[in-house]
């Protein structure tokens, strides 16, 4: 039965060892970058990892 799937042949170039790691470290590493600008760039992230600010409602006359 024929793999299907067109991922091995790429084993057969980087071994696991090397690859595995290489790409669990890239995932990572762009998680982390992600999580930064979210933090670096917007108002409402840190607000939300500090609990966000507490409003009580108004009643409108």
């Amino acid at each position: 039965m024929a793999d299907t799937d067109g991922q091995h042949g790429i084993w057969l170039v980087v071994p696991p060892k090397v690859g595995l790691p290489l790409l669990l470290g890239t995932v990572t590493l762009i998680a982390v970058l992600v999580h930064a600008s979210l933090i670096g760039h917007t108002k409402w992230f840190p607000a939300y990892w500090e609990g966000g600010t507490k409003t009580v409602a108004t009643q409108v006359k």
